[in-house]
């Protein structure tokens, strides 16, 4: 019985080179649209107080918290990038993970602390100057576009990323949101529109948060990762030439778009150089149809046990 690692190491690296600079992309972009993000933050939160908006306020509260999340996103992804040590064999890639359960729960507080204001203003209504309102929601709208649009791309692979992505989403229905308030207010002079569109923004951006936090704790607890069958990568691993049976199959997420799997193939009694051709099969297999390039699978001669309990 032999453990050995199956990944080729020049397709292991040209992969996991790949990953890398995904990720460094990533950092960049999140590094712009901290940028972008805290100044128009710095603007609206002015201009909604000058104007006594809470929905503007509460926008300018969204771009706060989003500015911090984009900033513990960026050196989450600095610090993941570190070389793996012998205490930390697969480097400090969960440090993503943390980041985006840690964005996840301050989108929680944020909405309740959003919520709890715009009952007290729905219950005590004030006026709202309807015409800065939607001068300043029109600018910050741009600047959410700008920065969705530049972190849209990396988003799809990094949860992480994908955690200040939401943060930027939520600001830009916010905006939207606001937006169409503003208008409301200056045709019809209803004020208690404004604290009644900021509880519907917090309601959605709630959802978002649950889903970035629920897929978080599915990762932290090491969850076969969304999309990945268990039998059916058994079943195909099974029908390389000379295997006869696949079992404990694990398959879990390091950080988001980088899976890991340990399992068993049992084969006949055969040399060793035909097992590692065996091998070699199943980790192509593995790369190619599965997307895993970090894999250990432990070779087992079901023969062999069998001779020796007899």
């Amino acid at each position: 019985m032999t453990d050995e690692s199956s990944i080729r190491p020049r397709e292991g690296r040209h992969a996991h080179l790949h990953f890398l600079r995904g990720r460094e992309k990533g950092q960049r972009r999140l590094g712009a649209c901290v940028a972008i993000t805290l100044a128009a933050m710095a603007v609206e939160c002015v201009a909604g107080i000058l104007a006594g908006s809470l929905a503007l306020v509460s926008d300018a509260g969204h771009m706060l918290t989003h500015g911090f999340s984009l900033i513990v996103s960026y050196f989450a992804v600095a610090v993941a990038r570190r070389p793996a040590t012998d205490r930390r064999t697969f480097g400090l890639y969960r440090v993503e993970i943390l980041a985006a359960l840690f964005n996840g729960a301050t989108l929680l507080v944020i909405t309740g602390f959003i919520v709890w204001f715009a009952v007290k203003r729905l219950i005590d209504p004030v006026p709202v100057a309807g015409g800065w309102m939607l001068a300043v929601a029109v600018v910050g709208l741009g600047v959410n576009v700008a920065t969705t649009l530049i972190l849209r791309e990396s988003a799809r692979d990094d949860l992480n990323v994908q955690s200040a992505f939401v943060h930027m989403l939520g600001d830009l229905f916010s905006s939207v949101v606001v937006s169409g308030g503003a208008l409301v207010i200056i045709l019809t002079g209803w004020n208690w529109i404004d604290p009644l569109l900021s509880v519907l923004v917090c309601a959605l951006i709630l959802a978002w948060a649950y889903r970035l936090i629920r897929q978080s704790v599915e990762i932290l607890l090491q969850s076969t990762p969304e999309g990945v069958d268990i039998p059916a990568i058994a079943e195909r691993l099974s029908r390389v030439e000379g295997v006869r049976r696949v079992h404990d199959v694990h398959v879990w997420t390091i950080t988001s778009g980088l899976h890991s799997m340990s399992g068993h193939i049992e084969i006949d009694d055969m040399p060793i150089s035909r097992s590692t051709a065996i091998l070699d099969a199943a980790g192509k297999i593995l790369k190619s149809e599965f997307g895993i390039i970090h894999y250990t699978i432990q070779i087992e001669c079901g023969e062999c046990r069998h001779k020796m309990e007899h």
